[in-house]
């Protein structure tokens, strides 16, 4: 509002009232901190496009048969054989199509099943009821949507249901209900049911078409490089938690700056749980594709994703040991520093090849060679620590005692050897951890190869033979 307007010379002077000029700054910074916050989101959208184009690929599939399936209703012909109900077919592409194959084909498969199970029950509760005369029909389809719900509703609590059809089930409840409760109304039931489990038909044909012939994403390839990178991950902390434990002795060489950030790789470890049970059971419903074949083990891979957790677990422990406030002296580490090192790096080899070994899907020559070189390393790691010493090394430096103070000497030595064991106890609990996860390790190795002769992985053997029998087809060509 304008209080007050003055001339002066050729000009014109305005006073606004107190506060008019600070509430103009906070409008202005208020469009200043939008617009910062719409680049960051352009920005880190355009950087999640870049790094995983898969992502992108996918958006452009579900705009693809959101188009093929509109021409259901764009096209004359089209509209005319499906009708109104088109609708469902656009629904269940917005609703089905997922990021991967499997999720894809599990979310249709249930759809059209829970659909087709709930349309024929409908009906047939439906008949039921009008047969019983008007005063019964509501009570019949009320008592049956009651049953049918709540039996399905607790069915979802049952693990096997869980897993692999709890989408239907919940699919299952909604279209039994819809179409019972709109029998009590609409005289076409039986026709009503049969246009929208064939709508349905038809957008999950299209969402699966799309999904596996457009740059297919199958959840067992996301599975099975989870895996590895997961194992990968495991020896890199592990050797990163043993460099940043010894870093202050003067033979070991300076830490390198992603020493941190390798040391917390075992962090994406202990949080892939629930991402593997999803990726294995959606990779259950895919076709065969690569080195996959039909029946592929994927269940094994959860329990090499449990074993591998327990060793993460364990790294945890040693990463917990690395920040705790007690220490052990530095003349205490060197002398086991030498003996930690080697077990790590041998565990780490043995993490790396057993990531190898799924990554080529071949059996390695070298994995029980590695798991020996661990187990000496564990037993050179024992005799370090039976020979550190307790009470010697501070008995040794005792200032002489009086004879007139017998006791005082033995006193002085009690409180030495519970000093010296006190130094030692961080050693020994770091020795402890880092043995038992070579324990945890040997349990992943089995489990590993317990895959690969499920999965019946080649050898080199399989390899050299191959190559054998393409050197006699040349020969015999020539």
């Amino acid at each position: 509002m304008v209080n007050k307007e003055k001339s002066r010379g050729s000009g014109w002077q305005i006073n606004m009232p107190k506060g008019t000029r600070q509430v103009a700054e906070n409008e202005s910074q208020h469009v200043q901190r939008t617009s910062s916050r719409l680049r960051n989101f352009v920005s880190a959208s355009w950087k999640m496009g870049v790094d995983e184009p898969k992502k992108f690929i996918h958006g452009l599939k579900v705009g693809l048969a959101l188009s093929i399936v509109s021409l259901f209703y764009y096209v004359r012909p089209l509209y005319d054989g499906v009708g109104s109900n088109a609708m469902w077919a656009i629904l269940t592409v917005v609703v089905v199509f997922e990021y991967t194959v499997g999720a894809t084909l599990y979310k249709s498969v249930n759809r059209v099943m829970a659909t087709a199970v709930a349309g024929s029950l409908g009906v047939g509760i439906h008949w039921v009821a009008s047969q019983s005369g008007e005063k019964f029909e509501p009570i019949i389809v009320g008592t049956s949507v009651f049953i049918f719900a709540a039996a399905t509703a607790f069915s979802r609590f049952i693990p096997t249901v869980k897993a692999r059809f709890d989408y239907g089930a919940s699919v299952f409840i909604l279209t039994f209900s819809l179409i019972s409760i709109s029998g009590y109304r609409v005289e076409k039931l039986l026709t009503m049911a049969h246009q929208r489990v064939s709508r349905i038909a038809i957008g999950t044909s299209f969402c699966v078409l799309t999904s596996m012939l457009f740059f297919p994403v199958w959840a067992g390839d996301q599975l099975h490089k989870q895996t590895i990178k997961n194992l990968e991950n495991l020896a890199i902390s592990l050797n990163g938690c043993m460099a940043e434990y010894f870093k202050n002795d003067e033979e070991i060489p300076v830490m390198n700056e992603g020493i941190k950030e390798k040391m917390q790789c075992y962090n994406s470890v202990l949080n892939s749980k629930e991402k593997e049970e999803s990726m294995a059971n959606f990779a259950r419903w895919e076709p065969t594709h690569g080195n996959f074949t039909f029946r592929y083990p994927w269940k094994q891979y959860l329990k090499i994703g449990e074993a591998a957790r327990s060793c993460a677990y364990c790294i945890d422990s040693i990463n917990g040991c690395i920040n705790s406030e007690m220490q052990a002296p530095e003349f205490l580490k060197k002398r086991i520093r030498e003996e930690c090192m080697r077990l790590s790096s041998h565990s780490s080899e043995v993490l790396k090849e057993l990531a190898t070994m799924i990554r080529t899907m071949r059996k390695s020559p070298k994995i029980d060679l590695s798991v020996k070189d661990m187990s000496v390393a564990v037993q050179e790691l024992h005799d370090a620590l039976n020979s550190l010493p307790t009470n010697f090394l501070r008995l040794r430096s005792l200032p002489p005692i009086a004879e007139d103070h017998p006791d005082s000497h033995q006193e002085e030595a009690e409180r030495s050897a519970k000093a010296s064991i006190i130094e030692i106890l961080p050693l020994a609990a770091l020795a402890n951890m880092l043995t038992e996860t070579v324990t945890r390790i040997e349990v992943t190795v089995d489990a590993v190869n317990k895959l690969a002769s499920m999965a019946r992985f080649k050898t080199n053997s399989d390899k050299k033979n191959k190559q054998k029998q393409q050197s006699n087809k040349i020969l015999q060509r020539m």
